[in-house]
């Protein structure tokens, strides 16, 4: 066997796995569910009013900014630990880095997604 070989099995059962998951649920799902299963469904307390409550997309902006930071430290730690061996090119790229991230900060802040409302 080749090196790659246990490359092709892992794709291959990557690609099997979920098919072969679907097949049963496709094939055990029911056909004509009843009235009772179409209903709204929350908490074991049935919905009053309407259903569909649409949520402001600022709550988006905060979770995708605690994404971009939260991102950071992963990039962060590594290089923290290795400081010492990384010298001082690693060190201009940190800030490179930490300066990208600024002015990510600062365009979400002028522009409001920072503020609630």
């Amino acid at each position: 066997m080749s090196e790659l070989s246990g490359l092709g099995i892992f794709f291959v059962v990557a690609l099997l796995f979920p098919v072969m998951s679907l097949i049963p649920a496709f094939l055990l799902q029911p056909r004509q569910p009843s009235p009772q299963k179409r209903i709204p469904y929350e908490c074991g307390v049935d919905t009053q009013g309407k259903t569909y409550v649409q949520y402001r997309a600022g709550y988006f902006l905060y979770a995708l900014i605690f994404i971009v930071f939260d991102i950071e430290t992963v990039f962060l730690y590594p290089w923290a630990v290795r400081f010492g061996a990384l010298g001082l090119f690693a060190l201009a790229e940190m800030f490179i880095f930490i300066a990208i991230l600024a002015l990510g900060l600062a365009y979400a802040w002028r522009k409001g997604a920072l503020s609630w409302k």
